[in-house]
């Protein structure tokens, strides 16, 4: 049986799998990009960079529908790195004469490295208004509000109230100390388990927004997304919120600026018709709290309901 030495030997034979190998030591490369430093067709870079796959000498790179190669000397081990290190330093000499084909091929790699700036201008040209719908494409829209929740100071105890299903919990979890999710309805609790099996620091919680069941003094950061409009007396639950709020701790209100679609009343059962910002400004000041901010929310031009407002409210 031939020893593994021989196998890469044989793969470090050929000229220009060496040359490959030289080039992406110095710069991650796709395989048109490696056909211009080389001056030869794709389809020969691709059968040698396919050999030099196979024997471990390159780590490819997947983006979209290309592939990135460079020369994987971090991964190699011992006996292939020491083999390469005797093949590289003797060509260090034959690449110091410009006319020999190493130094051509660190010229091109230069010109084809400065390219790269002038595509990406024509990319950013070309796809222009697309941009937004390319990233989305690549990347989805999930990552920006985990982005955004990673500004949180850590270890904090943060308090979902009226949480529902418990869509904000798992985005809470990883940036929280602990986090409570708290709902009156046993259904929606449900499905909130589902949401946070396996979350170690998250609590779910029923009770009502006027009897919270948390700790006096306990909340650093409470949450209130699109319930306030379904409870009828809310000065309780103000209330409620003030006791359970840490010194130093917010509370987010998101909801429906004052609006006059009275249907809602009866099609889904709200209770107030959204909330001004003296309204807001009332029912804190009445629970001791204060109104930090109070701005409307950019409209959604696919929205069919009323604007929103989101409030940062203290103690």
């Amino acid at each position: 049986m031939a020893s593994p030495v021989f196998d890469r030997l044989t793969a470090l034979s050929e000229p220009i799998r060496v040359r490959l190998l030289r080039v992406l030591a110095r710069e991650e490369l796709a395989v048109g990009e490696l056909a211009r430093v080389l001056q030869t067709s794709q389809p020969t870079v691709s059968r040698h960079l396919k050999t030099l796959d196979e024997g471990g000498w390159v780590h490819r790179r997947k983006v979209g529908t290309a592939s990135y190669f460079r020369l994987a000397y971090q991964e190699m081990d011992l006996e292939a790195r020491t083999l390469w290190d005797v093949v590289s330093v003797g060509l260090d000499n034959e690449a110091c004469d410009p006319s020999s084909p190493y130094a051509e091929d660190y010229r091109r790699l230069q010109s084809v490295v400065a390219a790269r700036a002038a595509d990406s201008e024509e990319l950013f040209r070309r796809l222009g208004g697309r941009w937004d719908d390319v990233r989305k494409e690549l990347f989805g829209e999930g990552y920006v509000l985990p982005a955004l929740l990673a500004l949180l100071p850590a270890g904090l105890t943060v308090a979902d109230l009226g949480c529902g299903t418990g869509a904000m919990l798992p985005l809470l979890a990883p940036v929280a100390g602990h986090v409570y999710g708290v709902d009156r309805e046993a259904a929606m609790l449900e499905v909130a388990e589902d949401r946070v099996a396996g979350l170690s620091n998250v609590t779910l919680c029923r009770g009502l927004l006027d009897a919270l069941p948390l700790e006096t003094a306990s909340i650093d950061l409470a949450l209130c997304e699109l319930v306030l409009h379904h409870v009828r007396d809310l000065p309780p639950v103000f209330a409620e919120v003030a006791r359970v709020l840490a010194p130093g701790g917010r509370w987010v209100l998101l909801d429906m600026v004052d609006h006059d679609r009275e249907e809602y009343r009866d099609t889904m059962g709200h209770q107030h018709l959204g909330f001004s910002e003296a309204t807001t400004r009332s029912l804190a000041t009445g629970a001791g709290l204060t109104v930090r901010s109070w701005r409307v929310l950019p409209a959604d031009p696919a929205a069919q309901g009323p604007a929103l407002f989101v409030a940062v409210v203290g103690r």
